[in-house]
């Protein structure tokens, strides 16, 4: 085993044979009786018939792959607009009003937080087509074997949160669009269970159905600019004050950043079919404006809608009742609002389509017996379980929203760091000094323990900056009446300066 001299990291000179592990989909095929034998022949078949994907989590190698057309090219930004160009992005952008900020405030918050965040997922999508591992498995290379199993399980948990908040704001249009004939737990179980047979055949059909679904949404968007701008309140100043106001701003940046920082923890999900050689600097662009743009798209448009609250009190009523019912009053004439929203209820399935695939993989990369689990399996558990939180949450959405889309925040910050850190300081910027040959292998990737470190550290500058419904942090607290949230901004410090020195102790004594 050779290693860099100064940093004593592996290089890529490793034999594919470890006799201690197997890899994932010999591991998998060599339990061939019994109930999962079975049910991956299944999988097998299926994918073989009708393209249902097979083996998801295992590593596309550089000559496994095909060269991409320009045409999907356009994926790795039309992907992201069609999973956050949606009506959850839309009642975010009510939150800026209900913390009793200005529109104008509100939109600038949206429009450069997105960017910012947005960002972050931007960088780890550019692992994806380089190393040929989805995200998950991108991060065993800092976060080592077993820590990176509680980032998998965080990621499972994120995104069927996602699709869950999803399912409540399509479920909400449904229910308005339907004049309250359909109940909001049957508009959940419709999107839910859509998404699930897009999700279920994998990849292929996610890239196809996302490529062109945002055309539909943007034009929606475009139409609510249209109907509402003229309502719009940019005269009324902020109902916040001194400190309570820089409060406000902290706790509104801190959502809008969770929008978009959450998608860095699966970016690279959706790029291993591209080549090697794909431009890294395309992928990040593309990524980044991908998340951003749409996202303040929708956010904006409820910026906008929300500051005419004041000057439209019917509005305000029909807000109450629940978002479908005021995007139903709010555009005109009658039909066409319904079939508007109508057309909105579908930009649910989006992002749950997106959610339940990633979740899906990320359960398999929790351990072995769980990989050998066929992806279609994870699916419909992941399918039960966002019902599960959808029903459950579906009558406190802002509330739902506000702490939801913060948490997930504090903890990508935490896990963008720490993989740029290992990037650029620990591997020079150099996938040379990756050993993808040993993704798989536990005794070929990192203990983790800097990682671990400075992760638990992070939870720690969480705690102490968070503001929750249920919970403000001691450092929350001294900002304002309500508390400020400056969680990220404290997380992002302590991880940026605790990884460095314990990922070089951990090197040191470990040599990985």
């Amino acid at each position: 085993m050779a290693f860099d001299a100064e940093k004593g990291l592996a290089k890529g000179n490793f034999s594919t044979e470890s006799p201690d592990v197997i890899s994932v989909d010999n591991d998998a095929h060599s339990h061939n009786t019994g109930v999962l034998a079975r049910l991956r022949a299944l999988e097998a078949r299926m994918d073989k018939k009708l393209g249902v994907e097979s083996e998801a989590i295992v590593r596309k190698r550089p000559e496994d792959k095909k060269k991409v057309h320009w045409v999907e090219e356009l994926s790795m930004a039309a992907l992201w607009a069609s999973g956050t160009m949606n009506t959850s992005c839309f009642a975010t952008g009510f939150l800026g009003w209900e913390f009793g900020l200005t529109l104008k405030q509100s939109i600038v918050i949206t429009i450069f937080v997105s960017i910012l965040a947005a960002s972050l997922s931007g960088f780890c999508a550019t692992f994806g087509a380089v190393t040929g591992l989805r995200q998950i498995s991108v991060s065993r290379y800092s976060f080592g074997w077993w820590p990176n199993k509680l980032v998998a399980l965080l990621n499972s948990i994120q995104q069927m949160g996602w699709a869950a908040v999803s399912c409540i704001t399509g479920g909400l249009a449904l229910t308005a669009v339907s004049d309250g004939h359909v109940s909001l737990i049957l508009g959940i179980v419709i999107l839910a269970v859509v998404a699930l047979i897009i999700s279920f055949v994998g990849l292929n059909a996610i890239l196809i159905y996302e490529r062109w679904a945002w055309m539909v949404f943007f034009v929606i968007f475009l139409i609510i600019y249209g109907q509402t701008g003229k309502y719009a309140d940019n005269s009324a100043p902020a109902t916040v004050t001194g400190a309570s106001f820089s409060g406000a701003v902290l706790t509104l940046i801190a959502i809008v950043y969770g929008s978009s920082a959450s998608w860095c923890t699966m970016a690279s999900d959706y790029y291993v079919h591209y080549p090697v050689n794909v431009s890294r600097v395309k992928v990040f662009f593309m990524t980044t404006f991908g998340i951003a743009i749409p996202t303040s798209v929708g956010m904006v448009a409820g910026c906008v809608v929300a500051s005419a609250l004041n000057n439209k009190p019917e509005w305000s009523s029909a807000y109450d009742e629940g978002i479908g019912y005021l995007i139903q009053d709010m555009l005109y004439p009658r039909g066409f609002a319904k079939f508007l929203l109508t057309l909105l209820v579908l930009s649910g399935i989006n992002v749950n389509v997106i959610s339940i695939y990633s979740s899906a993989i990320s359960f398999q990369q929790l351990s072995r017996p769980f990989a050998r689990i066929p992806r279609f399996i994870w699916t419909l558990f992941c399918f039960a379980c966002i019902l599960a939180l959808a029903i459950g949450g579906r009558q406190k959405l802002n509330a739902y929203l506000q702490n939801f889309l913060s948490l997930l925040g504090y903890w990508c910050t935490s896990y963008a760091v720490i993989l740029f850190e290992e990037h650029f300081i620990f591997r020079k910027g150099n996938f040379d000094n990756y050993d993808l040959e040993g993704w798989n292998d536990p005794a070929r990737l990192p203990k983790g323990i800097g990682a671990g470190v400075a992760f638990a550290l992070g939870v720690v500058a969480w705690c102490m900056g968070m503001d929750e419904t249920w919970f403000i942090g001691p450092l929350a607290k001294l900002i304002g009446t309500g508390g400020g949230d400056v969680a990220n901004e404290f997380t992002f410090v302590v991880t940026a300066l605790s990884y460095i020195p314990a990922r070089y102790l951990e090197l040191k004594y470990f040599g990985r």
